[in-house]
């Protein structure tokens, strides 16, 4: 670990070799969450005819302030079925089609009468309250562009123009393979110097909300053969390969003589960063292999800042790095000397915006304590000591 890399290092690494996946159409109505290959193309004109946007009577603007015949109704769904002819008006309901002929819409609250005759107590510009045919969107012109993580309006967009299916990056499929011949399933009893697996179900988490397709591999002992038969069939089989623990420099820790082994070529091994430090990532082909330390904290800390990104440019996202807010201390922080670190924190608002108030007990295995993090806050490495109300960038969990 004595040539450890900046983080931003690091990450620029990681996505020279994350390069979007094949497109494959999906249905618009299973589409939410995926992320547009190829621009969506309008299919219909929208609105596809001009429609009212009140309820009242279609009319000639010219003809009024002044008393007309009502001739019919045009409600949604069920045109007026002619031209309107010159002195008539017609019952209109929102979202109607306009008759031809009608050049307006009057509110119905301008307006006095029955069933039979309707007086319009006040003048109208030509097209008010009308929607123009196309007044959204053309047919043929594009609705959204690629690289579009589509959530509910762009969903909803998509099916009013008529587009019934879309083309999107595929989902990368991922490997978790989790190693230690100390770990147990949670509920299990457990023997003396044993603990409870608690990384795979974090990373099929987060994989899983990441637009990922994850699978759990199982836990591997600490025993060489097992370790590369696990990882074999891991790189033959998904895009992305991520293991827990073992990437250490302990007696124990194998990966990364297996991984050479099995001609994974090293990026990097080990990262200025707290924590995590002992994260590396390598690339066999067009598989990902990601390294992450065993410590909870330290795999929820990599995740974010290196397997994500990963994962938003496999999915072709154009900005696939976090998104880092901008917030003030509660407390003072002390910074470490040579790494950069994360400190979990929780998130409040006042009226200057946004406080984080870092957790008590940061160390690398605390991740019950973490659970109550909103927050990762990035401290750059340095001396001395951030005050409270110090401003800083933190990263919403």
């Amino acid at each position: 670990m004595a040539d450890l890399i900046p983080l931003a290092e690091a990450q620029r690494l990681v996505l020279e070799r994350s390069r979007p996946l094949e497109a494959e159409r999906v249905p618009v109505e299973r589409a939410a969450g995926r992320v547009l290959a190829e621009p969506a193309l309008a299919a219909v004109d929208l609105p596809p005819f001009p429609s009212s946007a009140m309820d009242g009577y279609a009319v000639r603007s010219a003809e009024v302030p002044g008393s007309l015949p009502v001739v019919g109704e045009a409600a949604a769904g069920s045109p007026f079925g002619r031209t309107l002819a010159p002195g008539e008006a017609a019952r209109i309901s929102t979202g109607g089609v306009v008759p031809e002929g009608a050049d307006a819409v009057v509110p119905v609250e301008l307006t006095d009468g029955g069933t039979e005759t309707v007086l319009v107590r006040e003048g109208i510009e030509p097209s008010a309250h009308v929607r123009e045919r196309g007044g959204d969107v053309r047919a043929g012109a594009t609705v959204l562009e690629p690289g579009v993580l589509l959530g509910p309006a762009q969903v909803g967009g998509l099916a009013a123009a008529g587009i019934a299916e879309v083309r999107c990056t595929k989902r990368p499929r991922a490997a978790i393979l989790v190693t230690g011949s100390e770990l147990r399933e949670p509920g299990a009893e457990l023997a003396p110097g044993e603990i409870y697996e608690s990384n795979a179900l974090l990373l099929a988490s987060a994989l899983g909300a990441a637009g990922t397709v994850p699978a759990q591999l199982g836990v591997v002992a600490d025993d060489r053969d097992e370790l590369e038969r696990a990882l074999e069939r891991a790189l033959l089989a998904f895009d992305v390969v991520i293991t827990s623990g073992g990437a250490s420099v302990g007696p124990h820790d194998l990966v990364r003589e297996v991984q050479r082994g099995l001609r994974v070529e090293e990026v990097f091994w080990g990262v200025a960063l707290k924590p995590g430090k002992p994260v590396a990532f390598g690339v066999r082909r067009d598989h990902l292999v990601f390294n992450l330390p065993g410590n909870p904290v330290s795999v929820l800390v990599t995740f974010e800042l290196l397997v994500r990104p990963a994962v938003n440019a496999l999915l072709g996202l154009p900005d696939p790095l976090p998104r880092f807010a901008t917030g003030s201390l509660a407390a003072p922080v002390r910074p470490n000397p040579a790494r950069d670190e994360f400190v979990r924190a929780r998130l409040r608002y006042d009226d200057a915006g946004p406080v984080l108030e870092p957790l008590a007990g940061q160390e690398s295995h605390m991740i019950a304590r973490s659970a109550a993090a909103e927050a990762l806050v990035a401290v750059d490495a340095g001396e001395g000591e951030l005050p409270a109300g110090a401003a800083v960038r933190y990263l919403p969990l």
